[in-house]
């Protein structure tokens, strides 16, 4: 999720000793997982080449670390950065190992993968036979056949230089994906699904960090604002509301200055946002202003740095990444921002996945 900016010449190396990787762990591990369960995302730290995926049950509260590893024989690689679900199995997207991997849901063993991508940030499913991966450092979104695991093509983002180019979370809403453009960028992409071309260009302010679509299908977004000396400007971060059938800015609500908003999303009836920003906030999607307090208070100490909304009760979870050195900690909030439940994951925990 965090943008970790390095020179070309050093990104160029870390690929080239990134492909050149093989790890080996032992002896393989089955797993038969349930049904329904969250897989949690650790990025780990660039260039350390220790990102690692872990799986927990909510229904008897086990959390499995490494499974990727027990399960594969192998490290998943350096910065592991989303995952996504289609079709019976986990695609995760490992951003500084160029490589899209996918795994069986419930054995978490490979089944294939996605490789040579720029820097891939997220992966969305248009159907069965075409999915869209978002990039960094590139001004093109790599269309690609996820059954031959092969790269087909590329929409180009109108406007956009490659050298400082950025593509993010994506959504859709009937034949439109709608694409946030984040590092150094200030607007949102409408691309249409039918021709594989970007059909309009909106300014919604300052790196827009993440989008969510609500249950009336309006587009939501959140800025950051960026930094003094940014090259797309610096100003007060945002939440925005974007009406898709004009895509125009309906709705723009100012954050403070200094604040740090990110990690944008819905709960399962798209009726409520969830962001973080020290802590984490909660509102209706019809609210007129702002809530002037957080959900669940920021903690003491360590930094909060992901989030998710559990589909089937409400649960909120939240990712504490510590000093993002060490193994960090993941907490279950029920709807009354209690805390449930508390387990520890890997390095850097920065998305989660349901299954």
């Amino acid at each position: 999720m965090t943008l970790r900016p390095a020179h070309i010449a050093i990104i160029l190396l870390c690929a080239a000793l990134s492909g050149c990787m093989k790890w080996e762990y032992g002896e393989l591990e089955d797993f038969a997982t349930p049904s329904q369960g969250l897989f949690i995302v650790c990025e780990g730290n660039f260039q350390y080449g220790n990102a690692t995926l872990s799986y927990y049950d909510p229904a008897t509260s086990r959390v499995q670390n490494e499974v990727f590893m027990r399960a594969n024989g192998m490290k998943l690689g350096d910065v592991a950065q989303s995952m996504t679900m289609h079709g019976g199995r986990g695609w995760i997207v490992v951003n500084n190992s160029h490589v899209v991997f996918a795994i069986d849901a419930s054995t978490f063993k490979e089944t294939g993968r996605i490789e040579n991508l720029p820097s891939p940030r997220y992966i969305h499913f248009v159907d069965d036979t075409k999915a869209y991966i978002t990039q960094l450092w590139d001004n093109r979104i790599s269309i690609v056949d996820p059954r031959r695991y092969s790269v087909t093509g590329y929409i180009e983002v109108p406007g956009m230089e490659a050298a400082t180019g950025s593509t993010e979370q994506m959504v859709q809403l009937g034949q439109y994906v709608y694409c946030n453009c984040w590092s150094y960028q200030r607007q949102i992409i409408k691309i249409d699904t039918r021709t594989d071309e970007v059909t309009d260009v909106l300014d919604v302010g300052v790196q827009p960090r993440s989008i969510a679509a609500d249950n009336r299908g309006r587009l939501w977004v959140l800025t950051d604002g960026g930094y003094a000396g940014n090259a797309a400007g610096h100003e007060r971060p945002a939440l925005l509301c974007v009406d898709t059938e004009s895509f125009r800015v309906v709705l723009r609500m100012r954050l403070e200055s200094g604040d740090t908003p990110f990690d944008l999303c819905t709960d399962s009836s798209g009726s409520t946002l969830y962001w973080i920003n020290g802590g984490v906030w909660r509102m209706d999607v019809d609210s007129p202003a702002l809530p002037d307090k957080p959900f669940i208070p920021a903690p003491v100490k360590g930094r909060f740095y992901s989030l998710t909304v559990s589909p089937a009760d409400g649960n909120v979870y939240v990712a504490d990444a510590a000093d993002y050195q060490q193994a960090a900690t993941v907490y279950r909030y029920d709807d009354d921002a209690r805390l449930v439940d508390s387990f520890i994951v890997g390095v850097t925990p920065g998305a989660f996945c349901w299954k």
